[in-house]
């Protein structure tokens, strides 16, 4: 009789409309985020750009969490641009935002929390209005520069991102 009663119910609720299974109520929600293949993409675009200029950088993409998916370090570059790289996406990530925007906010507490870099090189990857992941470049000898080549690696894949929403 148990079974019959689950059973009931089973089918009770898959005759129920769409629109009761996206209500407000809703306990999950779906997450959008960077394939490794996409992200690696991502880093060698950057990197590649600034090799176009004669320039050995670092770069790094987070996901939207500022967990590392990629990072690559070009063949000369300075080993403190690894650790940069890094916190420039992390930075962008967490604050949505071009890290070149968050300068007037590096000398308040919040620009001082170790792990955090505001200055110009990191960018959020942002899809369909939606933040999937974040890239920060490191080794130019200006951060416009820095902000260009990571521009250009998200670049390399934002035509695949927007036909993939």
């Amino acid at each position: 009789m148990q079974a019959k009663k689950l059973l009931s119910l089973a089918c009770g609720a898959l005759m129920l409309p769409m629109s009761a299974w996206a209500d407000d109520d809703t306990m999950m929600v779906s997450v959008k985020r960077l394939t490794m293949d996409v992200a690696v993409k991502v880093a060698q675009g950057a990197v590649d750009a600034c090799r176009k200029q004669g320039i050995q950088i670092a770069a790094t993409v987070v996901d939207r969490d500022g967990v590392v998916q990629a990072q690559l370090r070009d063949t000369i570059a300075a080993p403190i641009t690894v650790p940069i790289s890094k916190m420039k996406a992390y930075t962008a990530v967490n604050f949505n935002a071009a890290t070149s925007a968050l300068g007037g906010r590096a000398d308040t507490p919040i620009g001082r929390i170790d792990g955090l870099v505001m200055s110009a090189g990191g960018l959020p990857i942002q899809v369909g209005g939606s933040l999937v992941g974040g890239v920060g470049v490191s080794g130019a000898p200006s951060g416009v520069t820095d902000e260009e080549c990571a521009q250009a690696g998200i670049d390399v894949v934002m035509d695949d991102l927007q036909m993939a929403m």
